[in-house]
């Protein structure tokens, strides 16, 4: 092993534990609105990342995120909720996730045979056909109104403000504070189950059928099962983003888990970079957190009216998609691989800028001298 990649493995080994330990910090020091702004941006993260695996890594298009998203959600709060089987929350979670990957994997005959835009179009037709069905199935997802999510509780320790309170360090610890270290402890899962994938024998034959189908099928890779597999792990991952939004809302309605959402989770994967766990992170934490934070300032920044305003004014949400907008086609024009590419470019160009410290003298081999011959006599 080289003493640069020795040097790259303990400088990882050294970031990882410092900064599991600041992800751990917000909770003590930040309020309930900044705490949000992270369980939904780590939410959107853990979804991002699934159809980063499906769109960046196995190159199909997807524009039925929000359904999975919708399956995970409400298969929650149906299997832990009355009306409902009412089973042990964290059952119910596990479930739901299930009930997304099956969903996911009733779809998959389809993914298997068809790809790009008409992949997309046959996705498109999820999001409406799962919105008819969460407005008319009043008695499973309560209608127009949505329906309320049970607390998640594990071992008797609930995710919610319940008696007796919880303080640590002196900080009350309420909902916020409780689902974020439980959106840390998925979101680490969904990371490392992913990175792993992708560094695997799947992630290597996903970018294989990805790159040349034709070349994939002569290298041995089943490209039908290969898809479907791809599509159900992808719509696993949005159902667990599905439970913890779920959690985090504390209330589900239909309206939120429309076309849009699908479009922003597209958004998330383009401006973070298509393929990569890390990109779709910053894209996800992007996209779900300009909005909100929009929403809070509103007040205080140009050409932004505050929600609710005269009609014809912009209003927050509108001004972050058009932001956000914007961002995609400076990303498409400027950085085609994402943020996740243009921070590697630049610490590439950092590393290659940093002055090399010169080897000492000592170190330096002398060339070797040559000995001197005895001079021979001309007979």
């Amino acid at each position: 092993m080289s003493d640069r990649l020795l040097a790259a493995l303990t400088r990882r080994r050294a970031v990882l534990p410092m900064l599991a330990v600041v992800l751990c910090l917000p909770p003590f020091y930040l309020d309930a609105f900044w705490l949000r702004i992270g369980l939904f941006s780590m939410a959107a993260a853990i979804g991002a990342v699934g159809l980063a695996l499906l769109s960046g890594t196995a190159g199909q298009l997807s524009l039925g995120h929000a359904f999975f998203l919708a399956v995970g959600a409400y298969g929650y709060a149906w299997l832990a909720g009355d009306p409902g089987p009412g089973l042990p929350p964290a059952l119910a979670a596990l479930l739901a996730v299930l009930l997304a990957g099956a969903a996911g994997g009733l779809f998959s005959p389809v993914a298997a045979r068809v790809k790009g835009i008409y992949l997309g179009i046959a996705t498109l037709a999820l999001v409406f056909l799962g919105h008819h069905v969460l407005l008319t199935a009043d008695s499973v997802t309560g209608g127009f109104n949505g329906r309320s999510v049970p607390p998640l509780t594990l071992g008797g320790f609930a995710f919610t403000e319940s008696d007796p309170e919880l303080t640590v360090l002196g900080v009350p610890f309420g909902a916020e504070e409780r689902l974020w270290f439980l959106g840390l402890a998925l979101f680490a899962f969904t990371w490392f189950t992913a990175r792993g994938l992708q560094r695997g024998r799947p992630g290597r034959a996903l970018a294989a059928l990805r790159d040349s189908e034709t070349a994939a099928s002569v290298m041995g890779v089943d490209v039908a099962r290969h898809r479907s597999a791809a599509f159900v792990v992808s719509s696993m991952y949005a159902g667990l983003a599905g439970v913890l939004l779920a959690l985090a809302f504390r209330r589900v309605v239909p309206d939120y888990f429309s076309l849009a959402l699908s479009v922003d989770y597209l958004a998330m994967i383009v401006i973070g970079g298509l393929g990569s766990v890390a990109g779709a992170t910053a894209g996800a934490v992007f996209v779900t957190a300009l909005p909100l934070l929009m929403t809070r300032y509103a007040d205080q920044l140009p050409l932004v009216t505050a929600p609710g305003s005269a009609e014809g004014a912009v209003g927050p949400t509108e001004a972050a998609r058009y932001l956000y907008g914007a961002a995609i086609v400076l990303v498409l024009l400027y950085a085609p691989d994402g943020l996740h590419g243009l921070a590697r470019r630049v610490r590439d160009r950092a590393r290659r800028r940093r002055p090399r410290t010169p080897a000492p003298e000592s170190a330096v081999p002398t060339p070797p001298q040559p000995s001197a011959r005895p001079k021979e006599h001309t007979p």
